[in-house]
């Protein structure tokens, strides 16, 4: 976790630098394996009067916690739960967001699954004897992935079709 100490007409001791660092380490559980940026502001409003602000930027989400009050210190143990308590509910809307993206492609699959496959066309024509030459054309000229002929060699019904690669496949039926 990176932090930025930003300080508007205050001047921090060490010490309090220290314990701000130890009191936000309290957030690495949240950002697991990310360079997560924490910016911090510390303002004197008034002669005894100090504001704290922590801000997270995630992605297109942003978290802040304001307090004033007439100690830093104190502001520190009032802004942190602010903080935590909207990053926990910004990861439950994640959590909740993945869940039903999860369960709408389950049941998507699910539809899939029931129905059974058809025959929804029946297609008949005449095999005519011809050689694999002439399948070759009659595949381009169609403009299918596959074409059926009786091979005139043969004398076998053969699939003549066309490779991922741009070559051919012939399969020959035996009977």
């Amino acid at each position: 976790m990176v932090i930025e100490l930003i300080s508007k007409n205050y001047t921090p001791v060490e010490k309090l630098k220290d314990l701000i660092d130890k009191k936000l380490q309290r957030l690495d559980k949240f950002f697991v394996g990310e360079d997560t940026k924490v910016k911090v502001c510390l303002k004197q409003v008034k002669d005894n009067t100090y504001t704290l602000e922590l801000t997270i930027v995630l992605d297109s989400t942003v978290m802040r916690a304001e307090v004033t009050s007439d100690n830093m210190y104190n502001n520190i143990d009032l802004a942190l739960p602010k903080l935590e308590k909207q990053i926990i509910k910004h990861h439950k809307k994640l959590v909740s967001r993945s869940k039903k993206i999860r369960e709408k492609l389950v049941e998507e699959e699910a539809h899939e699954v029931e129905k059974p496959s058809t025959v929804v066309r029946t297609k008949v024509y005449n095999l005519t004897p011809m050689t694999v030459e002439d399948a070759i054309e009659e595949l381009e000229l169609v403009e299918h992935d596959f074409f059926v002929f009786l091979n005139k060699a043969t004398g076998t019904v053969n699939v003549l079709y066309k490779r991922i690669d741009g070559d051919y496949g012939l399969i020959q039926a035996v009977i």
